[in-house]
């Protein structure tokens, strides 16, 4: 779907989705469980789809007790016969439910084999591989087929932590399964720390207590069941970064819905958004807040100042290579914008107006849509869809703020 928009400012309340992070957290300690748990305030975008059929596949089931409200019955940690057919698991496009299943898989079904779509079987998977030659377990990736088997065996996982945060997760919820202790040892500096905290938290619901090491030290994790649980899921700090970009370029919104004391760490767009309303140079870390370059982007755009975001090399590994998307979603709104191998830069100024290619990213997406709202000129987006992946109800809400959208 291809969509023109007629710059108009935004105006109202709005309630960012759930967080999409925390809800595929939950669903999978709940699926994990033994008996059934209530996960409240969920959004079925694509990548919550991916994790239902994910749990599926290894034995849970859940069924829709009112909208947005599922009962899922987990499998109690328990294993399937490892001599049967491995379970086919369909991640999507979602690069959370593939690493986050992938030790999961091995730990519940002896493996299993998994297939994505878009760029997802293209996505590094080098720490678990090198985890799997360790321990013996077999990997073989062929054709966008990635296809694990083996046993998950008790001991040292040694970790980087500069490639994503995804991988620790994907341990985090497996190793407590297992019949003795394990620990998690990371051998670089953790980057996108707030995310494992997210886990942690998710793995506290279901009784499993990880002790939060410091920063950079080792992951303690010992053998326990999981427990059944009611939580409802907190509104999406990465998202809300799209309506503060909305108010930095003039909009008059509200946000509600949010918690102040979320463990996400995504709430770090509000100080980032005070930073970027007033004039001069800045520079900002994107290592540990990936999520938010591109509405941070949108707002450097029209500020006084040159903004430099550093350290965001595992951008270019995203649903699109996300520094080089930005930089040219930006330029083609007449913005200024230098992309080096892993930063970006963004001189602001005015914005023209322009076609931008979606990429097949929801963020890309997303902030040319939040961009338009300050350009001269209409502004066409190409492949306007993609908000389904974590934002099915985005155009809608838009719409309902004065958003000016027409159906090419």
């Amino acid at each position: 779907m291809d969509i023109q928009i007629i710059p108009h400012s935004l105006s109202g309340t709005v309630t960012p989705p759930p967080s999409k992070s925390q809800t595929h957290r939950l669903l999978i300690a709940a699926a994990l469980a033994a008996g059934t748990s209530t996960v409240a305030n969920i959004s079925f975008s694509q990548d919550v789809e991916a994790t239902l059929r994910c749990l599926t596949a290894l034995g849970g089931s859940w069924k829709q007790l009112a909208p947005g409200t599922l009962e899922i019955t987990g499998i109690g940690g328990l294993s399937r016969e490892k001599n049967g057919e491995l379970p086919r698991l369909d991640c999507g496009e979602s690069g959370s439910t593939l690493r986050f299943f992938l030790p999961i898989a091995l730990a519940v079904a002896g493996g299993g084999v998994f297939t994505g779509h878009g760029r997802l079987m293209e996505r590094p998977q080098g720490p678990y591989f090198d985890l799997f030659r360790e321990k013996g377990i077999s990997y073989q990736q062929k054709d966008g087929v990635l296809t694990v088997q083996g046993t998950l065996t008790p001991g040292e996982y040694h970790l980087p932590g500069n490639v994503s945060s995804q991988f620790f997760t994907g341990l985090l919820f497996a190793l407590p399964l297992l019949e003795s202790p394990s620990q998690i040892i990371p051998t670089t500096t953790v980057e996108s720390w707030d995310y494992i905290l997210m886990t942690l938290d998710a793995l506290a619901a279901a009784d499993i207590a990880v002790p939060e090491p410091r920063h950079g030290g080792v992951f303690q994790v010992s053998p326990h069941p999981y427990r059944s649980f009611d939580r409802a899921v907190e509104a999406d700090w990465s998202q809300a970064g799209f309506w503060y970009a909305a108010i930095a370029l003039g909009a008059q919104l509200e946000l509600e819905g949010l918690n102040a004391f979320s463990v996400q760490g995504d709430m770090a767009v509000v100080p980032h958004y005070l930073r970027l309303t007033h004039p001069g140079n800045l520079e900002i870390d994107v290592s540990g807040i990936p999520d938010l370059l591109p509405p941070l982007a949108v707002m450097a755009a029209v500020r006084s100042g040159t903004t430099r975001f550093v350290n965001a090399g595992r951008l270019r590994m995203k649903e699109s290579d996300r520094l080089s998307t930005v930089c040219a979603m930006l330029t083609a709104l007449g913005g200024r914008c230098e992309e080096g191998p892993d930063s970006l830069t963004v001189t602001g100024g005015t914005l023209t107006g322009g076609t931008v290619d979606g990429a097949n990213d929801h963020r890309i997406v997303m902030a040319a849509a939040i961009a338009a709202t300050a350009c001269a000129a209409p502004v066409t987006i190409l492949g306007a869809e993609a908000v389904s992946k974590s934002y099915p109800t985005f155009w809608e809400e838009y719409q309902r703020l004065g958003g000016d959208i027409h159906v090419l």
